[in-house]
């Protein structure tokens, strides 16, 4: 009786320990080194957001009066701590948070950072740019950094070309597949990905830090419409943030697929299905469209996905690079 009695005083001292550990465990994902180079998650969510304009179904209906101030759109931050520079990863319409909270967890000074990268010219990753015009922040030469097509697009067309033109941004060009060396810790590769390039083309990035690379594909048709394998690509890398926007074409009952193609991630898991618990624990999904169940933790799909080995990413999130 005494040994049952001391279970029954033990126990609830054991459950709180798992859980301590549970959330030390998630507080240290969001714990930020303060040397090398840091990537974070200041965005999950497909462009169009979460809730989703004219969006009359269930995965919206609380969010219009009751927002989740972690429902932002895709958009990565990169922190050099050695050189004091902070980078962000797409101009996104939740641009003015994001950048607030990179410069918070990077210490900076400045309200906007040492450069932009833009995959591509569809709205949730390049339209950001226009808050660094006259009508808000009123920018000082901050540096975009842009492809060939993206570049033209954003000097040929207004009202992005006043921003050029008043100097509230600088385009700094890119080419395929070309290194950038930001600093002796961090370079940049850009890659041309299949989508639906109706103004510029699309690409991913491959970051480059001094003990990690992360592939960043937040936009792409199908995995087999690319002109390299990405579970080759996925060997190459330590971290991997893909495409997710659509869990399955069951969710989207009122538009037409075919025209907004994206690898689901039914798809995706059954193409990774092979890999090895390692390999499969670099996989971030994010980019997630407003019906995408993933969005909801407890849900079953993103059950389905923890238990097979990957990950969905999460606004906050820090990485060591």
């Amino acid at each position: 009786m005494k040994a049952i009695g001391f279970l029954v005083v033990l126990l609830p001292f054991l459950f709180l320990g798992c859980v301590s550990s549970a959330e030390e465990k998630k507080d240290s994902s969001n714990a930020l080194p303060q040397k090398g180079v840091s990537l974070l998650v200041l965005g999950t969510v497909q462009d169009g957001g979460s809730p989703h304009i004219g969006c009359k179904k269930e995965c919206c209906a609380n969010l219009f009066q009751n927002p989740d101030p972690k429902r932002k759109v895709t958009c990565l931050g990169v922190i050099d701590h050695k050189n004091k520079k902070t980078y962000l990863f797409e101009a996104s319409p939740d641009i003015a948070s994001q950048l607030k909270e990179l410069k918070n967890r990077a210490g900076a000074t400045e309200e906007t950072p040492n450069g932009i990268f833009v995959t591509h010219a569809h709205i949730g990753h390049y339209t950001g740019l226009m808050y660094l015009g006259r009508e808000a922040l009123g920018g000082k030469k901050v540096p975009v950094f842009a492809m060939p097509k993206m570049e033209k697009f954003l000097s040929e067309n207004g009202p992005w070309n006043q921003l050029i033109h008043l100097e509230n941004i600088v385009i700094k060009p890119l080419f395929n597949e070309k290194k950038l060396r930001l600093s002796e810790d961090l370079s940049i590769i850009p890659f041309t990905v299949p989508h639906r390039d109706e103004y510029s083309e699309t690409v991913g990035f491959k970051i480059i830090g001094p003990k990690k690379s992360v592939l960043f594909i937040p936009d792409i048709d199908k995995w087999s419409k690319w002109d390299k394998n990405i579970k080759e690509e996925l060997a190459k890398v330590d971290l991997a943030f893909l495409d997710a926007t659509f869990f399955s074409g069951d969710e989207i009952n009122t538009r037409n697929i075919s025209e907004i193609p994206h690898p689901f991630v039914i798809e995706s898991m059954q193409l990774f299905e092979d890999l090895s618990e390692e390999e499969k624990e670099k996989i971030q999904f994010i980019h997630l469209n407003h019906t995408n169940p993933l969005l909801d933790m407890d849900s079953n799909q993103y059950s389905e996905v923890v238990q097979k080995g990957f990950n969905v990413a999460f606004f906050g999130e820090a990485f060591d690079l």
